[in-house]
């Protein structure tokens, strides 16, 4: 039997609210706020407006989660037991496999009221140990500008966060959430604008509510709470009882028993299961983040895909809202995924940085590999700290050796058109036969990961072989242009320490 935690009321801080499914599916920025409106009461068990949480909807964010019928098999390894989930939908076609340990299907919303937190199964209580290191509000002064109003514990060192939490440039909009990292955990903070008949405060008043964690993949959790309370803190500032008690809750709540969460996927081999994501890139996002950022890029995303397996600095800009942006970090970072054992051990980690600022500059300094955004057009000067800039749907990059792979080739307009072609397969299943038993984000993911496991398994093969000679034939069966990206190759080659002569059309290097 699950025991509660004894050192916190278990509710005092939120209740999810149940699901509404006449709302829509996508969620809606919130309407502006206005100082004479009421303030919403700390428990409720009525849906936000404009949100939906539909069956298979982590409760209260929007983030969609798998509550389908599906094959769990329990796999043990040297490691620990390889949980996958499989099976298969009306259409044939097989369903998404995820290994790692401890991920399991949610169960069904709605049986498991007497849980701590309402609208999350046991599993996803229990399995996945909560980790909130510091729960913090962010308020702007208008004498002082950005700073850190009040936070838990009192003595951690929040330095920075203040201008993480309030994007550059957020004064224009009433409402966002942002990702970002402070030193070695990830935050995410909501942030809301209200308009306010005060001189004081220049007639509005701007927070942030926002939380540490070690890691980014259980911050989905709580955004609910955190846009209900940055509402709050702008309509009552300084009522902090709320955020206390989730505080003292989430450092509470352990699993019965194991060894907690776990946060790298152990190394399989490649005949017990090929299919295998890092459980830090298992990230659920609102309906339609991975359709979003296909559409919004189109063939470009071959051309990001190569950079990210080159494990080049990659820079986004956008003016506010961030949200939908630190989204493109995580899409870029899910390009690079590879599952073949041994593979990419000696190259810098593609690190998703999310929301960067002027004051990270000294730390990307220092890095060799990272996705990140930022609303501040200063970066662009800085030439230094990145390899590839993206300005809207541009993306260029000042890197002389890198123009070539700027052209999208006949062999990047044929892999697109196959993505496109498993997207409209899996839109038909969903719509006609009823398959919701795999979506857009495991398929993009996988497509991209079995690209990249049949790529580095032919130059493994080679690597390995009697004649290490990759020839036009070769660049072919990976699903390359051999005069196209002959540049990728050779960056590919030497960025992962791969000991093969490239020979195309009479040109050789080695």
């Amino acid at each position: 039997m699950v025991k509660q935690s004894d050192r916190a009321p278990l509710l005092d801080w939120e209740e999810i609210p149940p699901p509404d499914p006449n709302q829509a599916a996508q969620p809606a920025l919130h309407p502006p706020l206005r100082e004479e409106e009421d303030a919403p009461a700390e428990k409720s068990s009525k849906p936000a407006a404009g949100r939906r949480t539909p069956s298979g909807t982590a409760a209260g964010t929007g983030w969609s989660t798998s509550t389908v019928d599906t094959t769990i098999i329990c796999s043990p390894t040297k490691s620990g037991t390889a949980v996958v989930v499989s099976g298969n939908g009306n259409s044939g076609r097989p369903l998404t496999q995820i290994c790692g340990l401890g991920w399991h299907r949610p169960e069904p919303l709605g049986s498991d009221r007497n849980l701590p937190f309402p609208g999350l199964s046991v599993r996803d209580q229990w399995e996945e140990k909560d980790q909130i290191v510091s729960v913090f509000v962010v308020t702007f002064d208008t004498r002082s500008g950005n700073m850190v109003e009040w936070c838990l514990p009192h003595d951690i060192n929040l330095d920075g966060v203040e201008f993480k939490s309030i994007a550059s440039g957020s004064h224009r909009i009433n409402s966002d959430f942002i990702y970002f990292r402070k030193g070695c955990y990830f935050g995410l903070a909501c942030f809301a604008n209200m308009p306010v008949d005060s001189e004081l405060e220049r007639g509005a008043r701007m927070k942030s509510v926002g939380i540490l964690s070690p890691s980014y993949t259980l911050l989905y959790r709580y955004m609910h709470f955190l846009e209900n309370q940055v509402r709050l803190q702008l309509k009552s500032p300084g009522q902090y009882s709320p955020l206390e008690a989730f505080y003292e809750d989430k450092k509470a709540v352990l699993p019965p028993a194991g060894n907690g969460l776990v946060t790298a996927c152990p190394t399989w081999s490649v005949t017990s299961i090929n299919r295998c994501m890092h459980p830090e890139m298992k990230i659920t996002h609102p309906a339609g983040c991975m359709s979003q950022f296909i559409q919004f890029f189109g063939e470009q995303i071959m051309v990001l895909w190569k950079f990210a397996l080159l494990r080049k600095r990659i820079l986004i800009f956008s003016p506010p809202p961030v949200g939908v942006v630190c989204y493109r970090v995580y899409c870029c970072c899910c390009l690079a995924n590879v599952s073949l054992p041994g593979i990419g051990v000696s190259v810098p980690e593609l690190r998703p940085f999310f929301y960067i600022n002027i004051a990270d500059i000294p730390t990307l300094e220092k890095e060799m590999s990272y996705v990140a955004c930022t609303t501040e057009k200063i970066f662009e000067e800085k030439k230094g700290l990145y390899d590839v800039y993206i300005d809207n749907q541009n993306v260029k990059t000042h890197r002389s050796h890198l123009q070539p792979l700027l052209r999208v080739n006949a062999a990047d307009k044929e892999k697109y058109r196959k993505l496109s072609e498993q997207r409209q397969m899996l839109l038909y299943s969903q719509e006609v036969d009823g398959d919701c038993n795999t979506n857009e984000e495991d398929l993009f993911i996988l497509f991209f990961m079995e690209l990249n496991n049949r790529i580095f398994q032919t130059l493994s093969d080679i690597a390995g072989s009697n004649d290490p000679t990759l020839t036009a034939e070769h660049v072919r069966a990976m699903g390359l242009d051999p005069q196209g990206d002959r540049s990728f190759l050779v960056d590919l080659l030497e960025v992962y320490g791969l000991d093969i002569t490239l020979v195309i059309d009479s040109l050789c290097c080695h």
